[in-house]
């Protein structure tokens, strides 16, 4: 896994976030109405759990990455 987020490029990340994480845009990222969701306990349905996951994975592979050039920064 630290291979891949070695030669992933951070700009194909923060694209993948922005776009797939954010998407559809209107009338508010699918992200953020499902943490709303799933902060208000509303977080039930199958499909709303599947969306939490597809809109939340591009983000958690961009902290992933981010925290990765962080460690090896750190090492350097």
């Amino acid at each position: 896994m630290a291979r891949f987020l070695d030669e992933l490029p951070l700009s194909l990340a923060l694209i993948m976030a922005l776009t797939l994480g954010l998407a559809p845009f209107t009338p508010e990222p699918h992200i953020w109405e499902k943490l709303k969701m799933l902060a208000a306990g509303d977080l039930r349905r199958g499909i709303d759990i599947f969306d939490l996951c597809l809109h939340g994975a591009p983000w958690l592979l961009l902290l992933a990455k981010l925290g990765r050039m962080a460690v090896t920064a750190r090492r350097g």
